[in-house]
């Protein structure tokens, strides 16, 4: 699922009149970059949520975009913004989508971030399902707009709810990661399959839930990695060598 229903307040004007994940990004839009890397890996079959602008996503690449060199996916659309006038979140619009999503285990990330060195591959798929977690994600070090982090890692491997007061070091969530179906259910998560009532809810206290009970692991990716967040994050992206 790669999740572009958010509205881009802070890169205004630029998404006035068009989503942020179609910001030019290199040459392509942003969000067509982890797109291509999910197909390079055989994850071809594509779910995309949408509200602001939604309309000019589905335009753009349709059900069936083909990539360069050859390879092309099939993408299903959740219009959160058609259904229900906005955007429902990041863990109401996972729900909303679920039923598209038909998939006991996914990836989920953010159209909206660069993360160019990331490879998406079936043995990360294998071990997370042997592993019996409910998530596993990738974490990226601090970026000036997010010195505290998120989550810690544990010498397992385990992603880690530190207290405010932990000294340990905590690393950003790269909004890269894999979940298991069940991480959207009770006693996690309380919206129906669909969330046929729209329900708005962030995806964070999810994990941190299952984080406190052991069920979340995690890794640090320190490859190439921007959260496409201010006008001046893309016009760095686009002027760096």
């Amino acid at each position: 699922m790669v999740l572009a229903a958010g509205r881009g307040e802070r890169m205004r004007p630029l998404t006035d009149r068009q989503p942020k994940p179609l910001l030019d990004v290199r040459g392509k839009p942003l969000m067509q970059w982890p797109m291509e890397a999910l197909a390079r890996g055989g994850f071809t079959r594509l779910v995309v949520n949408t509200a602001w602008l939604g309309e000019q996503i589905d335009q753009r690449f349709g059900t069936a975009p083909q990539w360069d060199g050859g390879v092309g996916s099939q993408i299903a659309y959740s219009h959160e913004g058609r259904d229900f006038g906005a955007a429902l979140e990041t863990a109401g619009g996972i729900a909303r989508a679920l039923p598209l999503l038909d998939a006991e285990l996914f990836w989920c990330l953010a159209g909206d971030v660069y993360a160019p060195d990331f490879h998406f591959t079936q043995a990360q798929v294998q071990s997370f399902a042997d592993s019996g977690r409910l998530a596993h994600l990738w974490l990226v070090p601090n970026p000036p707009h997010n010195p505290r982090g998120d989550f810690g890692i544990g010498q397992d491997g385990a992603a880690l709810n530190l207290p405010a007061d932990d000294p340990a070091p905590r690393y950003t969530f790269s909004t890269i990661g894999l979940y298991r179906r069940e991480l959207f259910a009770p006693p996690y998560c309380d919206i129906p399959p669909g969330n046929p009532a729209g329900v708005k809810a962030a995806l964070a206290p999810l994990l941190r839930r299952a984080m406190d009970n052991g069920r979340v692991s995690a890794q640090l990716h320190t490859g190439r990695w921007t959260d496409v967040g201010t006008p001046e994050r893309l016009a760095q992206l686009n002027t760096s060598p």
